[in-house]
């Protein structure tokens, strides 16, 4: 009996590394591990079950029961996944309801409501603060220009891209690299 455990928190390959271990040491063997999910080629006890929910707490994830939350998490990381990891080809031309549609077989008008109401943000939003978070993490490499970073995330111009930053950060990407602040946590963009 395969079993899919979704986690939230997850939102980097340290974090799939920690859930990883975490698993394993209750006691349940892995078949995959990716963001926001756990999938065994076997059940798993109520026992199991819950000294997981203990353990994945302590490192401040978390097991998922509610299905609504559990599709938060899907769009969550797929987004995140999009815009962290995407190719340049892919986010210039991807719309986002065609992406998640496709990569979660659900209807977008249902996720983006869901969204909207469990989140308090719009997907659009979270999208927007996501690639902000990108743009912040690649101007801090200091290995591309303004205008790489625009083309490499879809934007159709180096002013949108300053635009939207201003929105989001209250301030231009220049003033940000001269004030470098410490970036926010991936699983913490876009809440206030």
């Amino acid at each position: 009996m395969n079993t899919v455990l979704s986690i939230k928190n997850m939102v980097c390959a340290r974090c799939v590394r920690a859930v990883d271990e975490i698993v394993r040491s209750v006691g349940i063997i892995p078949a995959d591990i990716r963001l926001g999910e756990v999938r065994t080629d076997s059940g798993i006890s109520d026992e199991q079950r819950e000294r997981l929910r203990a353990e994945l707490e302590k490192q401040g994830f978390e097991l998922l029961d509610d299905k609504r939350r559990r599709l938060i998490e899907s769009i969550k990381h797929a987004i995140i996944d999009l815009v962290h990891n995407g190719d340049e080809e892919t986010l210039a031309t991807v719309r986002i309801s065609e992406y998640l549609r496709s990569a979660l077989h659900t209807d977008y008008a249902v996720m983006s409501s869901l969204f909207s109401q469990l989140e308090g943000l719009t997907l659009e939003k979270y999208v927007i603060h996501q690639k902000i978070e990108r743009v912040k993490e690649l101007m801090m490499y200091d290995e591309q220009r303004l205008g790489e970073i625009a083309h490499r995330l879809g934007y159709s111009s180096v002013h949108h891209l300053s635009n939207q930053f201003k929105r989001v950060t209250g301030m231009t990407p220049t003033e940000f690299k001269k004030s470098y602040r410490v970036r926010v946590p991936l699983d913490k963009v876009g809440h206030a």
